[in-house]
Protein backbone atom coordinates (compact mmCIF):
# COMPACT_ATOMS: atom_id res chain seq x y z
CA UNK A 1 0.00 0.00 0.00
CA UNK A 2 1.14 3.48 -0.55
CA UNK A 3 1.06 6.23 1.50
CA UNK A 4 0.84 10.11 0.44
CA UNK A 5 1.82 12.79 2.46
CA UNK A 6 -0.02 15.72 1.94
CA UNK A 7 2.19 17.57 0.69
CA UNK A 8 1.76 18.68 -3.24
CA UNK A 9 4.59 17.81 -5.77
CA UNK A 10 5.69 19.70 -8.70
CA UNK A 11 2.88 19.44 -11.17
CA UNK A 12 4.16 18.15 -14.41
CA UNK A 13 3.68 19.77 -17.70
CA UNK A 14 0.43 18.84 -19.14
CA UNK A 15 -1.25 17.96 -21.34
CA UNK A 16 1.57 17.23 -23.80
CA UNK A 17 0.50 17.07 -27.48
CA UNK A 18 3.88 15.08 -28.94
CA UNK A 19 5.06 12.11 -27.21
CA UNK A 20 8.83 13.20 -25.73
CA UNK A 21 10.19 9.99 -27.00
CA UNK A 22 9.94 9.58 -30.79
CA UNK A 23 8.62 5.86 -32.27
CA UNK A 24 11.79 3.70 -33.31
CA UNK A 25 12.00 0.57 -34.95
CA UNK A 26 11.72 -2.45 -32.89
CA UNK A 27 15.53 -3.95 -31.90
CA UNK A 28 15.76 -7.30 -34.30
CA UNK A 29 16.54 -9.69 -31.97
CA UNK A 30 16.99 -13.75 -32.47
CA UNK A 31 14.52 -15.37 -29.53
CA UNK A 32 14.79 -18.59 -30.93
CA UNK A 33 17.21 -19.35 -28.02
CA UNK A 34 15.78 -17.49 -25.50
CA UNK A 35 12.54 -18.57 -25.27
CA UNK A 36 11.71 -21.50 -22.85
CA UNK A 37 9.23 -24.43 -24.57
CA UNK A 38 6.04 -23.80 -26.08
CA UNK A 39 4.33 -25.07 -23.06
CA UNK A 40 5.65 -22.91 -20.63
CA UNK A 41 5.52 -20.01 -22.33
CA UNK A 42 1.73 -20.21 -23.05
CA UNK A 43 0.94 -21.39 -18.99
CA UNK A 44 3.14 -17.76 -18.43
CA UNK A 45 0.90 -15.72 -20.73
CA UNK A 46 -2.06 -17.22 -19.80
CA UNK A 47 -2.10 -16.80 -16.30
CA UNK A 48 -0.70 -13.65 -16.74
CA UNK A 49 -4.10 -12.24 -19.05
CA UNK A 50 -5.99 -14.00 -15.93
CA UNK A 51 -4.46 -11.80 -13.54
CA UNK A 52 -5.29 -8.76 -15.93
CA UNK A 53 -9.01 -9.87 -15.63
CA UNK A 54 -8.74 -10.26 -12.00
CA UNK A 55 -7.69 -6.03 -11.99
CA UNK A 56 -9.85 -5.43 -14.37
CA UNK A 57 -13.00 -7.12 -12.40
CA UNK A 58 -11.73 -5.05 -9.46
CA UNK A 59 -11.89 -1.82 -10.97
CA UNK A 60 -15.22 -2.29 -12.47
CA UNK A 61 -17.02 -3.31 -8.81
CA UNK A 62 -14.55 -0.18 -7.12
CA UNK A 63 -15.75 2.14 -10.66
CA UNK A 64 -17.51 5.56 -9.20
CA UNK A 65 -19.90 5.58 -12.18
CA UNK A 66 -22.30 3.16 -14.41
CA UNK A 67 -20.45 4.11 -17.59
CA UNK A 68 -17.13 3.91 -16.09
CA UNK A 69 -18.26 0.04 -14.97
CA UNK A 70 -19.84 -0.63 -18.75
CA UNK A 71 -16.78 0.41 -20.11
CA UNK A 72 -14.31 -1.84 -17.55
CA UNK A 73 -16.37 -4.98 -17.76
CA UNK A 74 -15.81 -4.79 -21.59
CA UNK A 75 -11.98 -4.46 -21.04
CA UNK A 76 -12.34 -7.18 -18.79
CA UNK A 77 -13.96 -9.62 -21.45
CA UNK A 78 -11.37 -9.03 -23.73
CA UNK A 79 -8.62 -9.99 -21.38
CA UNK A 80 -10.68 -13.13 -20.64
CA UNK A 81 -10.84 -13.94 -24.10
CA UNK A 82 -7.20 -13.69 -24.43
CA UNK A 83 -6.96 -15.97 -21.42
CA UNK A 84 -8.95 -18.68 -22.92
CA UNK A 85 -7.61 -18.51 -26.50
CA UNK A 86 -3.87 -19.07 -24.87
CA UNK A 87 -5.50 -21.84 -22.91
CA UNK A 88 -6.75 -23.37 -25.74
CA UNK A 89 -3.13 -23.19 -27.29
CA UNK A 90 -1.94 -25.47 -23.84
CA UNK A 91 -5.05 -28.18 -24.27
CA UNK A 92 -3.41 -28.51 -28.02
CA UNK A 93 -0.32 -30.15 -26.70
CA UNK A 94 -2.40 -32.22 -24.55
CA UNK A 95 -1.44 -31.08 -21.08
CA UNK A 96 -3.58 -29.95 -18.40
CA UNK A 97 -3.69 -26.05 -18.02
CA UNK A 98 -3.77 -25.70 -14.58
CA UNK A 99 -0.64 -27.66 -13.97
CA UNK A 100 1.11 -25.37 -16.80
CA UNK A 101 0.36 -22.36 -15.06
CA UNK A 102 0.71 -23.10 -11.45
CA UNK A 103 4.32 -22.81 -11.15
CA UNK A 104 3.70 -19.51 -12.30
CA UNK A 105 0.91 -18.61 -10.00
CA UNK A 106 2.99 -17.07 -6.79
CA UNK A 107 4.88 -14.62 -8.53
CA UNK A 108 1.90 -13.13 -10.94
CA UNK A 109 -0.13 -13.02 -7.86
CA UNK A 110 2.54 -11.08 -6.36
CA UNK A 111 3.06 -8.94 -9.03
CA UNK A 112 -0.51 -8.10 -9.24
CA UNK A 113 -0.91 -7.06 -5.73
CA UNK A 114 2.44 -5.10 -6.31
CA UNK A 115 0.29 -3.14 -9.02
CA UNK A 116 -2.93 -2.52 -7.79
CA UNK A 117 -2.36 0.73 -5.92
CA UNK A 118 -3.51 2.46 -3.17
CA UNK A 119 -7.07 3.42 -4.93
CA UNK A 120 -9.15 2.76 -7.74
CA UNK A 121 -7.26 5.59 -10.11
CA UNK A 122 -3.79 3.70 -9.30
CA UNK A 123 -5.80 0.55 -10.39
CA UNK A 124 -6.32 1.70 -13.26
CA UNK A 125 -3.35 2.95 -14.47
CA UNK A 126 -1.36 -0.17 -12.86
CA UNK A 127 -3.50 -2.03 -15.74
CA UNK A 128 -2.79 0.20 -18.02
CA UNK A 129 1.29 0.33 -17.53
CA UNK A 130 1.45 -3.53 -16.62
CA UNK A 131 -0.78 -5.08 -19.48
CA UNK A 132 0.65 -2.31 -22.65
CA UNK A 133 4.52 -3.23 -21.45
CA UNK A 134 3.53 -7.31 -21.04
CA UNK A 135 1.67 -7.73 -24.39
CA UNK A 136 3.78 -5.81 -26.50
CA UNK A 137 6.66 -8.44 -24.69
CA UNK A 138 5.08 -11.66 -25.00
CA UNK A 139 4.07 -10.56 -28.94
CA UNK A 140 7.54 -10.40 -29.25
CA UNK A 141 9.12 -12.74 -27.55
CA UNK A 142 6.62 -15.41 -29.40
CA UNK A 143 8.78 -14.81 -32.69
CA UNK A 144 10.53 -17.72 -31.07
CA UNK A 145 8.11 -20.29 -31.13
CA UNK A 146 7.29 -22.33 -33.74
CA UNK A 147 6.23 -20.51 -36.86
CA UNK A 148 2.28 -21.57 -36.81
CA UNK A 149 2.12 -20.86 -33.15
CA UNK A 150 3.80 -17.74 -33.22
CA UNK A 151 1.14 -16.48 -35.31
CA UNK A 152 -1.67 -17.31 -33.52
CA UNK A 153 -0.67 -16.44 -30.44
CA UNK A 154 0.81 -12.70 -31.16
CA UNK A 155 -3.03 -12.33 -33.15
CA UNK A 156 -4.44 -13.03 -29.77
CA UNK A 157 -2.11 -11.13 -27.95
CA UNK A 158 -3.31 -8.45 -30.61
CA UNK A 159 -6.86 -8.02 -29.64
CA UNK A 160 -7.74 -4.45 -28.90
CA UNK A 161 -8.20 -4.90 -24.67
CA UNK A 162 -8.74 -2.42 -22.27
CA UNK A 163 -5.83 0.41 -23.97
CA UNK A 164 -8.58 2.68 -25.35
CA UNK A 165 -10.91 2.42 -22.16
CA UNK A 166 -8.10 2.92 -19.52
CA UNK A 167 -6.33 5.62 -21.36
CA UNK A 168 -10.06 7.65 -21.78
CA UNK A 169 -10.59 7.15 -17.63
CA UNK A 170 -7.48 8.15 -16.61
CA UNK A 171 -6.88 11.26 -18.86
CA UNK A 172 -10.48 12.30 -17.70
CA UNK A 173 -9.36 12.63 -14.01
CA UNK A 174 -6.23 13.54 -14.55
CA UNK A 175 -7.19 16.49 -16.74
CA UNK A 176 -9.91 17.51 -13.76
CA UNK A 177 -7.09 17.53 -10.71
CA UNK A 178 -3.32 18.18 -10.61
CA UNK A 179 -2.93 16.61 -7.48
CA UNK A 180 -3.98 13.33 -8.66
CA UNK A 181 -1.60 13.99 -11.98
CA UNK A 182 0.89 14.24 -9.52
CA UNK A 183 0.81 11.18 -7.93
CA UNK A 184 -0.07 9.05 -10.71
CA UNK A 185 2.47 10.22 -12.90
CA UNK A 186 5.04 8.97 -9.65
CA UNK A 187 3.56 5.68 -9.73
CA UNK A 188 3.53 5.25 -13.25
CA UNK A 189 7.13 4.83 -13.07
CA UNK A 190 7.21 3.16 -10.21
CA UNK A 191 5.62 0.51 -11.73
CA UNK A 192 8.37 0.06 -14.41
CA UNK A 193 10.98 -2.09 -12.42
CA UNK A 194 8.29 -5.31 -11.36
CA UNK A 195 7.03 -5.06 -15.12
CA UNK A 196 10.46 -5.73 -16.42
CA UNK A 197 11.48 -8.35 -14.15
CA UNK A 198 8.05 -10.23 -14.69
CA UNK A 199 9.10 -9.73 -18.55
CA UNK A 200 12.68 -10.88 -17.96
CA UNK A 201 11.18 -14.48 -15.78
CA UNK A 202 9.47 -15.31 -19.41
CA UNK A 203 13.43 -15.67 -21.04
CA UNK A 204 14.65 -19.65 -20.45
CA UNK A 205 16.42 -19.66 -17.35
CA UNK A 206 19.51 -20.73 -18.51
CA UNK A 207 19.70 -18.39 -20.56
CA UNK A 208 18.90 -15.02 -18.97
CA UNK A 209 21.86 -14.39 -17.05
CA UNK A 210 24.21 -15.11 -19.54
CA UNK A 211 22.00 -13.64 -22.54
CA UNK A 212 20.10 -11.07 -21.44
CA UNK A 213 22.05 -8.37 -22.64
CA UNK A 214 20.60 -9.59 -26.27
CA UNK A 215 16.89 -8.41 -25.25
CA UNK A 216 18.06 -5.10 -23.87
CA UNK A 217 16.64 -3.34 -26.72
CA UNK A 218 13.87 -4.67 -26.47
CA UNK A 219 13.61 -3.76 -23.04
CA UNK A 220 14.73 -0.40 -24.02
CA UNK A 221 11.80 -0.29 -26.89
CA UNK A 222 9.90 -0.96 -23.89
CA UNK A 223 10.26 1.20 -21.80
CA UNK A 224 10.17 3.67 -24.73
CA UNK A 225 6.27 2.76 -25.40
CA UNK A 226 5.49 3.62 -21.70
CA UNK A 227 6.39 6.85 -22.07
CA UNK A 228 4.74 7.40 -24.63
CA UNK A 229 1.61 5.95 -23.31
CA UNK A 230 2.03 8.40 -19.90
CA UNK A 231 2.59 11.26 -22.00
CA UNK A 232 -0.42 10.16 -24.03
CA UNK A 233 -2.20 10.76 -20.64
CA UNK A 234 -0.37 13.73 -20.00
CA UNK A 235 1.72 12.19 -17.02
CA UNK A 236 5.38 12.65 -16.97
CA UNK A 237 7.35 9.16 -17.15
Amino acid sequence: MVLWSKRRMQRPELPRLRPRVAPTELAKVDFTELVPDAVPFLGQAAYIQLEFFESLAKSVATAPTLPSKEGLSRAAGAALRKHHALIAEIRRFGVEPDDVMAPFAPAADRFRQASAGADWYELLLGIHVTSGMLDDYFSRLAEGLPADLAARVRAILAEEGSAAVLHDELRTAVEGSPALSDRLALWGRSLVGDTLLIARSALRASDSADRGAEVEPVFTELIAAHTRRMDALGLTA
